[in-house]
């Protein structure tokens, strides 16, 4: 299995303390924690993008740019792009420079977003949300794979011969399609061969298997290589402590704290926004949270496994943690989970039999070998 470190850079006051951080050592920390995460060979490090709410990610090609320059091997992502609100031309742009500056480690993720209050800003209607998401999808498809593009559509102006600068690096990067609470994302994935990763943040592991199960239903029936339908998850958060009883005691205030916060922004009962285990203990025992022991979130992972069939783990450093204790819990998971997942579960992702890997894999494996 393959793992990757999200932050969708969240800064809402601290649940316990009310102290919330400066937008600069909040931004600070997500570069730090990309570098450890780089030191500590995790394969991958993502960053979200929100535009309403105590979030700093509304400018995430920004934040990536800076981690590109800060590693040197680690593979980036974004998680998600919120393709329903942006010009493709404009992101067939910025993405591309960041996989230039990267030279060729980047894949995106992209979506329709998880933030209702981003479509007013933006003046998209939120009833069509999904209309934009599949023309603005086929438009940067064509805008990244090809020269010279000529298009006309429902949402933007035509374009008559356009070709985005810069290229990316060495073609067209991979996209993945985030999945949550519709099967549109998971159908337009399977349509064109496309990856997925599915949230598995807030809710039982049954209402996200249903879209996984449709995916590759769809991705069947549309004919394509069964050995490109990889599949990503998220989890509910990550904490590790010596036993599970000691973690789940250290982090509930945490935890439950931040579920009232998410309450009090009247996301108790939206699908998808609100969490489904309102404790700690129900997140734990019924839900995606990783807080345990080190075996059993490794444990946890498998089980999740099991069902979902995955190929690459992301978890999330709760900003909310002394940054000195954030880094803490991603080297004890990086030596201590890690190693007992990946000794239970392999994956063709990002290895040679994986034609579609970034650029960056392509061109280092010589020197490997």
């Amino acid at each position: 299995m393959k793992f990757q470190v999200l932050d969708i850079v969240f800064n809402p006051p601290n649940p316990v303390t009310g102290e919330t951080l400066p937008a600069d050592v909040r931004l600070e920390r997500v570069v730090e924690n990309a570098v450890l995460a780089e030191e500590l060979g995790l394969d991958a490090y993502s960053v979200g993008e929100r535009h309403a709410g105590p979030v700093l990610s509304s400018s995430p090609t920004v934040i990536l740019g800076a981690i590109a320059q800060a590693t040197s091997s680690i593979l980036l992502n974004t998680g998600v792009t919120v393709l329903s609100l942006l010009d493709p031309v404009r992101v067939a742009e910025d993405l591309a420079t960041i996989d230039q500056l990267s030279r060729g480690r980047l894949e995106i993720t992209i979506g329709k977003g998880n933030e209702v209050a981003q479509y007013p800003l933006f003046g998209k209607d939120l009833a069509r949300q999904y209309d934009y998401l599949v023309e603005n999808y086929e438009l940067l498809r064509r805008l990244l794979g090809e020269e010279d593009v000529t298009w006309s559509g429902e949402f933007r102006a035509p374009l008559d011969g356009v070709t985005t600068l810069p290229r990316p690096y060495d073609g067209p990067f991979r996209i993945w399609h985030g999945s949550a609470t519709s099967s549109v994302a998971v159908e337009l994935a399977a349509r064109w061969g496309d990856p997925v990763f599915t949230a598995n943040a807030l809710q039982p592991r049954e209402n996200y298997l249903v879209h996984l199960d449709r995916y590759r239903q769809e991705y069947a029936r549309h004919g394509h290589d069964p050995a490109y339908a990889y599949v990503g998850s998220g989890s509910g958060g990550l904490f590790l402590g010596r036993t599970t009883e000691e973690a789940v005691a250290a982090y509930r205030p945490l935890y439950e704290g931040q579920v009232a916060q998410s309450d009090a922004r009247g996301h108790r009962d939206a699908l998808g926004k609100g969490t489904s285990f309102r404790t700690l203990d129900e997140a734990v025992e019924r839900g995606p949270a990783l807080v345990g022991s080190s075996e059993r979130v490794a444990e946890k992972i498998l089980d999740y496994h099991a069902t979902f069939g995955h190929d690459v783990q992301s978890i999330s450093l709760n900003p909310a943690l002394e940054h000195a204790e954030q880094q803490d819990v991603l080297r004890k998971f990086a030596q201590e989970v890690v190693p007992l997942v990946r000794a239970e579960v392999s994956t063709t992702l990002w290895g040679p039999d994986d034609a579609r890997r970034p650029a960056f894999l392509r061109e280092r494996e010589p020197a490997l070998t």
